[in-house]
């Protein structure tokens, strides 16, 4: 019988550095479960991803930064962002726990 485990603690860390956990991938999709540890992304840097992203913040808070503006969200907030919309993470709680989505859009 299949074991029921928690999301937010589906992979736990004592690190201080961003944990990426893959639970799935196929040719046109990769699932990650991801412990931010407060980890934002450097404030030089980026992402321009090739595929479409749907983000969920299963625990704790964070602003997402476009060239646009800011979103902050919370747990249980999620959003789609589509290829190459560049954005970065611009703030993340130490306990934020994500699922995401990467796929190519059909």
């Amino acid at each position: 019988m299949p074991q029921i485990p928690s999301i937010t603690k589906l992979f736990t860390s004592t690190g201080a550095t961003e944990v990426l956990n893959e639970l799935l991938r196929t040719q046109s999709a990769k699932l990650e479960h991801i412990v931010s540890n407060g980890e934002a992304s450097p404030a030089d840097f980026w992402y321009d991803q090739t595929q479409d992203e749907w983000v969920a913040l299963i625990q704790g808070t964070a602003t997402l930064e476009f060239e646009s503006g800011s979103l902050a969200l919370q747990a249980g907030d999620s959003l789609v962002i589509p290829a190459h919309l560049r954005h970065r993470v611009a703030h993340v709680s130490q306990d934020a726990v994500w699922i995401a989505v990467h796929y190519t859009a059909i």
